[in-house]
Parts: C-alpha cells; sequence; structure tokens
C-alpha cells in the first residue's frame, strides 16, 4: 500500500492529536467536522479503485481545505480491488438501485459491501497515529439506517481496540466512532448544526457527475434531509429518488 502523499503542518499548538479517516461522504464529513473541533487533526483518504475514486478524492481535499486540516494523507490500496466481491469495485457486479426513498434497509449484506474494508483503513489510520502521537482515530461508521455492514457495528470497534491496545508501542491510540449509534436523519441534523461542509460531499456509489439519487448510498442521504425538513445541497440526476 504506496504512500501516495503526506502533507505535515509546523504548528505548534497544545491541542491533542487525531487522526480522521475522511472517504468525503457524508457521514466521515460530518465525523471529520466533530474532529477538527477538539483536536488538531490529521486526515487519510484510502482509494481502493472503487467506482467514484477520482469524486471522492476531490471531497476529501475540499473538505479539509473547509475545515483547515494541513496534514493529509492520501493512500492507495490495491489488494480491495484485486480481491474484488463487491459492486465498489468489480464493474462486472451491478449497484443496486431503489426508486423510491420509503426503501427498508437491506435485510442481508449488500453486494456492495467491500470485504472486510475498514480494516484496511483502520491500519493505516492507526500507523499514521502512532507517528503522529494521536490520541484517537475517528471514523464516521454507522450502524442504524445503513445498508448492513458487518465491520459498521459496534463489537467489530470494540474488538478493534484491543487489537490496537495489543500491537502498538504505548497501546493508548484509541478508534472512536461518535456516529455509530446515530440514524442518518440526526446525522444530518448534527452537521447542519456544525456547519458541516455538506456541499462539498459526495456520497453516490455510481456516478462522479451527479450523484444517480437511486443507489443505497444515495437514497439513505436523501431521505435523511427530507426527514430534517433540509435542501441537500449537492447535484441529483434528473428522474432520481430525488423525485419521487
Amino acid at each position: 500500500m504506496p504512500r501516495e502523499q503526506v502533507m505535515m503542518s509546523d504548528s505548534t499548538s497544545n491541542q491533542s492529536r487525531a487522526v480522521v479517516l475522511l472517504s468525503g461522504g457524508m457521514d466521515s464529513c460530518v465525523c471529520a467536522t466533530l474532529a477538527a473541533r477538539e483536536h488538531r487533526t490529521a486526515a487519510v483518504h484510502v482509494s481502493y479503485g472503487q467506482r467514484t475514486e477520482e469524486r471522492e478524492r476531490r471531497s476529501f481535499e475540499s473538505i479539509c481545505d473547509r475545515l483547515e486540516i494541513r496534514d493529509r494523507l492520501l493512500v492507495r490500496n490495491e489488494a480491495l480491488r484485486a480481491i474484488g466481491g463487491s459492486a465498489l469495485t468489480d464493474s462486472r457486479i451491478a449497484v443496486p438501485e431503489a426508486h423510491a426513498l420509503g426503501v427498508a434497509v437491506p435485510v442481508s449484506v449488500p453486494v456492495t459491501y467491500v470485504p472486510f474494508r475498514n480494516a484496511h483503513f483502520l491500519a493505516v489510520a492507526i500507523s499514521w497515529a502512532e507517528v503522529l502521537g494521536a490520541e484517537k482515530v475517528y471514523i464516521g461508521a454507522v450502524e442504524p439506517d445503513s445498508s448492513g455492514y458487518p465491520d459498521c457495528r459496534p463489537e467489530y470497534y470494540r474488538a478493534f481496540n484491543e487489537v490496537v491496545k495489543a500491537g502498538t508501542k504505548e497501546g493508548t491510540i484509541r478508534v472512536v466512532t461518535p456516529l455509530i449509534a446515530m440514524h442518518k436523519a440526526e446525522i444530518v441534523g448534527l452537521g447542519l448544526e456544525l456547519r458541516a461542509p455538506f456541499d462539498l460531499t459526495w456520497s453516490c456509489y455510481q456516478r462522479e457527475d451527479r450523484a444517480c439519487g437511486v443507489c443505497d448510498s444515495c437514497v439513505f442521504r436523501l431521505r435523511a434531509f427530507r426527514e430534517v425538513g433540509a435542501e441537500d445541497p449537492i447535484l441529483y440526476a434528473e428522474g432520481s429518488a430525488r423525485l419521487s
């Protein structure tokens, strides 16, 4: 997993350090906003051959600029695409679509699940946190109103923290999941309160020009904004669930 870029600041702030995993999506944006309010924050973005790789990377850079996060690490993971097994990394597997905002959460793990992806991401973030002397690693994992991914469950992060404790020099870095028990509408509400830069985010699984509005991620996002009575600031394709 080669390192592509590291931007290190010369800040001498006495704030504690934190690392945030920032995909460029709605949840990770709110998580980064929270981290930046409390810590001198560094942000990690992992490209892994996903369909919207370039668009997500642009969102990462823009969000970091808006939140004034200067320390950035961009890496490429070649393993996840080579392994495959997910509609996000294999163009032969179609991304499921829903054409109404009232769709239910999937009852089984959907094909958009990337096998054990968050372990790959956390390994990078923990390694960098150890080098930076950061105390916490933030990740915007969410269990309710999600697609049922097994690596978004609270027990997963409890177990991962035991691994971090046993496998790092000091054993004091903690993975924190401030959004994990929140519904999507609650996350939108919190983000609006914090003035998180939702206009810079990208959640769509399959398009990079305008959000499709019909993949799981778009539908959950649109429904959340509708539930709080707010307008989603990003552009959607015509005929999407936005109009349903």
